[in-house]
């Protein structure tokens, strides 16, 4: 796959092969000209090409044959057919041997361009994936923790340094930005990772349960105890036991909590023995873990016997390079479990992406791609296979402007009037009455910025 904008044009009428090439050139491509399909298949041999734009009767070897002969080849390459009137049944034929689509002479250039554009954009998408694929599973994902971030990488490392260590450690960050990840990672990246790992969310347990959960029960310690049960301190022995949002575990627990981990024993409720443990603590809160303790819902005491080593997790905000990898890891899960063949992000979506807050971090995301993967109608993931308060706000985004201060009045001027334009779909009469100006103000301004076409400046 090559993105160096090549295009093979083939055609035995010289002046029309001169001029295609001139207009592709204008837009940013490099045309190579061949007379024929036979000259074509030997410049395709010395020069990398994946975009031909071919007439469609030729001597020697017409488009048709061309387009067969190239799919044997290379199915990768984009074909494009130039046909005239009388042979549209030739290029609707094309169409189903692959080619991209047909165009009619006299060519429609604006079309034509929209072609090349998309097939460019999307072979460059394809490049884009190829490279994310590679570093997703060569270094891109460390025991379900992706990113390669500078944020990811220090978390990364200090995994490393920390797994092989039997220290608590104390994992915060805002709510869906990967903690119990990390603590998995942790725990995968050590010596117990052959053991069990225990997960319990001190948030989701009723507080008339959640000591015995913790603690285990002896049969008739309580109304319904009719079992010994043992709880997750003795299920997790050997192993880990990774204590979620822990500054919402009931504050008259937490120093039973406390005792439990300072003297290396358990005892069941209702139990008169103390049970040894052997086990590994990690803990998490999406509180800060100064403010829990002001508030009065994380002792003190508590808080200093979790936090051996600490370990913060960054919003998504503060890590966006991580999102193109994230979304191709979501992508790739999603296709397993609803047995489809999404390819990735549209060019347009991956803006969005870019520029929205996701104030819900890596768990949005995830959900928005499940979404996707889902309702999507090709294989790539389109502004409209999105929840709508996704696009509304980018629309919202794209509305505003933001001019920082201290910015000199004639920028300013001059960015509120391109915007406005735009805005109103560079109707000058609207612009001037939305701005409170007249017509003659708005073309004198574009007439001093130098701009004659007001699409090239937007």
């Amino acid at each position: 796959m090559t993105t160096d904008k090549h295009i093979l044009i083939v055609d035995d009428d010289a002046a029309a092969r001169e001029i295609l090439s001139i207009i592709v050139q204008e837009w940013g491509y490099k045309p190579i000209e061949a007379k024929d399909g036979e000259e074509a298949l030997k410049r395709m041999e010395k020069d990398a090409v994946s975009v031909v734009v071919t007439d469609l009767i030729m001597p020697k070897l017409g488009g048709l044959e061309l387009l067969r002969r190239l799919k044997l080849i290379n199915p990768n390459t984009k074909l494009i057919l130039i046909t005239a009137e009388g042979t549209i049944d030739l290029g609707v034929e094309a169409m189903k041997l692959g080619a991209v689509d047909f165009l009619t002479k006299p060519i429609d250039f604006k079309k034509l361009k929209i072609l090349l554009d998309n097939i460019y954009e999307e072979e460059v998408e394809m490049v884009e994936l190829d490279d994310l694929d590679k570093l997703l599973h060569s270094g891109g994902s460390f025991y379900g923790l992706i990113g390669r971030s500078p944020a990811i990488k220090s978390i990364v490392g200090l995994i490393h340094d920390v797994a092989a260590k039997d220290a608590a450690v104390l994992i915060t960050g805002e709510s869906g930005t990967g903690k119990e990840v990390v603590a998995n990672a942790i725990h995968q990246a050590s010596p117990r990772a052959m053991e069990p790992y225990i997960a319990i969310n001190a948030s989701a347990i009723p507080e008339t349960l959640i000591e015995s959960e913790i603690f285990g029960h002896e049969r008739g310690a309580f109304t319904g105890a009719t079992d010994r049960r043992p709880g997750c301190f003795e299920l997790a022995t050997k192993g880990t036991l990774f204590l979620d949002e822990i500054a919402e575990m009931p504050l008259n627990l937490q120093p039973k909590l406390l005792r439990v981990l300072e003297e290396g024993s358990v005892r069941r409720l209702g139990g008169r023995e103390s049970i040894p443990i052997d086990v590994r603590i990690i803990a998490a809160t999406n509180h800060r873990p100064e403010e829990a303790i002001r508030d009065g819902t994380l002792r003190k005491d508590l808080f200093y016997r979790l936090s051996t080593v600490q370990v913060e997790l960054p919003p998504l905000a503060q890590r966006k390079e991580d999102i193109p990898l994230l979304v191709r890891h979501f992508i790739e899960m999603y296709n397993l479990k609803h047995q489809v063949k999404i390819k990735s992000i549209s060019r347009r979506t991956k803006q969005i992406f870019m520029s929205y807050s996701w104030p819900g971090n890596v768990r949005e995301l995830r959900n928005v791609i499940e979404r996707a993967v889902i309702v999507a109608k090709s294989e790539w993931i389109e502004p409209q296979d999105l929840p709508p308060y996704l696009t509304q706000t980018t629309a919202e985004q794209e509305q505003m402007i933001t001019i920082k201060p201290g910015t000199p009045f004639s920028e300013a001027e001059r960015e509120i009037i391109l915007r406005t334009l735009k805005a109103v779909d560079n109707n000058k009469a609207e612009a001037a009455r939305v701005l409170g100006v007249d017509v003659k103000t708005i073309r004198n301004k574009l007439k001093a910025y130098g701009i004659a076409d007001l699409e090239s400046a937007m």
